[in-house]
């Protein structure tokens, strides 16, 4: 269907979980955090995507396709130690939020290139992965992104800093 694989069809399929879960997380949460639900799945599901996309060689053999998944593990590694560890100290909140939301981002460049070489369906939008006419649809998205981005840096340095709470003596 459409040229996809099995696996490309597989890949395809997680990454649509992951990103409506992205998208409620979002919606309801204002951010996409591992604390939530829908925030686990959506990171689960671009870990996923980003594994299963290395065997994808549908273009020839490594190419950028995996090293923006390659970058996309690295984000959500970031976002991932800024929101479970604090290593960035008091910038870990915001190092969590953009990067989570960085790597929402990175998901659509994909989905533009792959979806607008394949449909409409006998007369694709783009010729080839490398069409120019993609470079406006995914700057739009990249626009949306900064948008989002500097919406949820100002929501984080209005909120109160989350203090820690220690363990009871008995926990540790």
């Amino acid at each position: 269907m459409f040229g996809l694989t099995p696996l490309g069809t597989l890949h395809t399929a997680i990454s649509l979980v992951a990103v409506v879960a992205g998208f409620v997380a979002l919606a309801r949460d204002k951010e996409i955090s591992t604390r939530s639900s829908a925030g686990s799945l959506f990171f689960w599901g671009t870990v996923l995507t980003c594994l299963t996309g290395f065997g994808i060689f549908q273009h020839g053999g490594f190419g950028k396709p995996h090293v923006l998944g390659i970058v996309t593990l690295i984000v959500l590694a970031f976002a991932l130690a800024g929101e479970r560890t604090g290593i960035f100290a008091r910038a870990s909140r915001y190092v969590a939020t953009l990067g989570f939301s960085l790597a929402f981002f990175l998901h659509f460049i994909p989905a533009t290139v792959e979806t607008l070489t394949r449909l409409p369906a006998g007369a694709p939008y783009l010729s080839n992965p490398d069409d120019p006419k993609a470079q406006p649809i995914i700057g739009f998205f990249f626009l949306v992104f900064l948008i989002g981005a500097a919406l949820q840096v100002v929501r984080l340095w209005r909120a109160p800093a989350a203090v820690a709470v220690p363990l009871p003596k008995e926990a540790v």
